[in-house]
C-alpha cells in the first residue's frame, strides 16, 4: 500500500511538472475586472458561458440570415476580428439617417440557413468593411462621464493646434437607459461605442449584435430581418443582460514591460508627436452601478471623440452625425495582443488594411497627418521605440 501511494505522488508530480504553464495574466485579454462580489463574479461566469460556447442553429433560433453563429466566433479571446469575420454595413452616407433599412440595412447579412438565400448588397447602397473590435475595457470606457469626453472636444479648433474632436451625438435606443450624468443635446445623447460612435451603451450593442450578426430576436429587438416583421424572442432578456454584464466586466488590457526603457523613450516620444492628443493615454471613470467599475483610473489612450482622418480612409459610409472620413478613437489598451486574435498576424484600422502598426500609422491623414509626419522625422531607433511602447499595450 505504502509502495502504491509513493507511486501516485510520484506519478502526480511528474504529471505536473509536463502541463504547460498558464500564460501570465498580461498576455490575455480575457477575464473578469478585480473587485467583484461573489455575486458578480458568478454572473461574469454566466455571460462568459452564453458569450463564448452558445452556438445557434436553425433548431435554436439562427437567421433565416446571419453573419455568424456565435458571439465568440467574431471575438476570439475577446480580441480583434479577422477579416474573415469583418462585417458589412450599409445604406447611410450622411446624417439624414439609413436609407436601405426596408431592403435589409445596415448590415449585410451574407449566410442563411437551408432553404432561404443570403442577402445580396443592394445596387447603388454606400457600404463599409469593419473588423469586430476587442471587447476588453469596455465596462470602463462606458462609465466614462459624458462631461469628461465634451471636455475634450474641440469641435471647432478654437486652441489651433489641428485637433478638432467632436461627440457624434445619436438616439439612443428607447431600451438603453440613460447613463448617470447623461448630457442632451436637441434630444440627442452621446455615441460611444462602434467605429464611428453610433451605438450609445453595452445593452445597444448586444441587442443588435444578436439581431443583427446572427439573426436571433428578442424583447428588445423583436423585428426579424428578414420579413421585417415582429417575432417572439429567440433569446431570452436574461441572457441579453448577462452577456452586457460579461461586456461591462471584461478586465481592461495590461501593458507589458513598463518599466522597459525603450517602451518608456517610445511613451514619451508618442506624446512628443502628437498622437496623445487624440489617443489620451488616461481618464478616470465616473460612477457606475457596478462599484468595481466606479472612479478608477484607466489607460485605454482614446478620447471616445470622432476625428476626421481625411480621404484616404473616407469609406463613404456613416452612423450618426459622423462624416464618412471621421472616426471614433479607436482605444490602443491590447494592440501588442491583437495578433492572438488574428492568426499571428495585424490587420488594424476598422476594415484590416494595415498589416503592422508603422501601416497603420502611415495611413493616418486629416486631424493625425500632423503626427504622421512627425513620427516620420524621428530616427529609426525612434521609430522602432515607438512602436516598442505600442506594442506593449
Amino acid at each position: 500500500m505504502k509502495v502504491y501511494f509513493l507511486f501516485s505522488v510520484l506519478l502526480l508530480a511528474s504529471c505536473s511538472k509536463m502541463e504547460p504553464a498558464a500564460p501570465d495574466d498580461d498576455q490575455l485579454l480575457d477575464g473578469p475586472v478585480e473587485g467583484l462580489s461573489g455575486e458578480e463574479h458568478a454572473r461574469f461566469l454566466r455571460g462568459d458561458v452564453a458569450f463564448n460556447d452558445e452556438v445557434f442553429h436553425a433548431g435554436n433560433g439562427l437567421g433565416p440570415l446571419f453573419v455568424a453563429t456565435s458571439c465568440g466566433s467574431c471575438h476570439a479571446g475577446d480580441g480583434r476580428g479577422h477579416p474573415f469575420s469583418s462585417l458589412t454595413r450599409f445604406g447611410q452616407y450622411d446624417a439624414t439617417g439609413n436609407h436601405w433599412l426596408e431592403q435589409g440595412g445596415p448590415q449585410l447579412q451574407h449566410h442563411a440557413i437551408p432553404g432561404h438565400q443570403p442577402e445580396v448588397l443592394p445596387a447603388g447602397a454606400p457600404s463599409t468593411l469593419l473588423l469586430p473590435p476587442p471587447n476588453t475595457g469596455l465596462g470602463f470606457l462606458e462609465a466614462v462621464s459624458d462631461a469628461d469626453i465634451l471636455a475634450w472636444a474641440d469641435p471647432d479648433d478654437l486652441d489651433g493646434d489641428g485637433i478638432s474632436g467632436a461627440a457624434n451625438w445619436i438616439l439612443p435606443e428607447a431600451y438603453s437607459p440613460l447613463r448617470p450624468g447623461a448630457m442632451e443635446n436637441n434630444g440627442k445623447y452621446i455615441g460611444r461605442f462602434g467605429r464611428k460612435g453610433g451605438v450609445y451603451d453595452l445593452v445597444q450593442q448586444t441587442a443588435n449584435a444578436y439581431a443583427q450578426d446572427i439573426g436571433v430576436n428578442s424583447e428588445l429587438e423583436p423585428i426579424d430581418t428578414y420579413s421585417r416583421e415582429a417575432v417572439d424572442p429567440e433569446v431570452s432578456l436574461t441572457t441579453i443582460n448577462e452577456v452586457v454584464f460579461y461586456l461591462r466586466t471584461l478586465k481592461a488590457p495590461i501593458q507589458r514591460d513598463q518599466d522597459d526603457a525603450d517602451v518608456v523613450a517610445g511613451g514619451a516620444l508618442f506624446a512628443q508627436i502628437g498622437c496623445a492628443r487624440c489617443h489620451r493615454p488616461e481618464m478616470t471613470t465616473g460612477a457606475s452601478p457596478i462599484p468595481a467599475l466606479s472612479h478608477r483610473t484607466i489607460r485605454p489612450y482614446s478620447d471616445l471623440l470622432l476625428h476626421d482622418m481625411g480621404p484616404g480612409l473616407d469609406d463613404g459610409y456613416t452612423e450618426g452625425d459622423a462624416l464618412t472620413s471621421e472616426w471614433r478613437t479607436p482605444p490602443l489598451w491590447g494592440l501588442g495582443l491583437s495578433p492572438n486574435s488574428q492568426g499571428g498576424s495585424y490587420f488594424l484600422l476598422h476594415d484590416g488594411r494595415a498589416t503592422s502598426i508603422e501601416q497603420a500609422i502611415q495611413l493616418h491623414g486629416g486631424e493625425g497627418e500632423a503626427s504622421r509626419s512627425a513620427f516620420n522625422t524621428l530616427s529609426t531607433t525612434e521609430r522602432d521605440r515607438v512602436i516598442r511602447f505600442l506594442k506593449s499595450l
